[in-house]
């Protein structure tokens, strides 16, 4: 009889013990979950700040004088950085893909990306306002560019 009250009391015990661990799994799964989120809306909002200053960039380099080339370089970190955050988003891949041929084309090919500047800062500003279209316009940029030369 004093075997199965404390067979009883461990099981009882077991039961708890197991109840304590599952909630806190639970808990624990949820605090995971919500941080993810968390840190997605921080790596989307850079990548769009990122946009946003090669949308500037851009400006700079059309409307200003003097060193067009350290201009063009910003550009191109600042294209480099949204690249970098874009890989970090659950996005889908064609996006991933398209802003990373875009940065490619940036800096291998800058003889024509200077001439298509216009059209890309289009692009960009489409995807800034969550236009599905931008990625679109960016493909096609990048589809103009002659890879094959300089």
């Amino acid at each position: 009889m004093n075997q199965e009250k404390l067979m009883k009391r461990r099981m009882i015990r077991a039961i708890i013990l197991f109840l304590i661990t599952f909630v806190a799994l639970i808990v624990f799964i949820a605090l995971y979950i919500d941080e993810t989120k968390r840190v997605q809306e921080t790596y989307r909002k850079q990548y769009k700040t990122n946009l946003v200053k090669v949308s500037q960039d851009i400006d700079s380099y059309t409307n200003g004088e003097g060193d067009l080339e350290l201009r063009y370089m910003r550009i191109v970190n600042d294209m480099s950085a949204a690249n970098a955050f874009k890989f970090l988003i659950d996005s889908p891949e064609e996006e991933k893909r398209t802003i990373n041929e875009i940065t490619t084309c940036l800096m291998k090919y800058p003889e024509q990306m200077k001439e298509k500047l216009g059209d890309m800062k289009n692009a960009l500003d489409d995807i800034i306002e969550d236009l599905d279209k931008g990625y679109d316009e960016t493909q096609k940029v990048v589809d103009s560019v002659d890879k094959k030369g300089f």
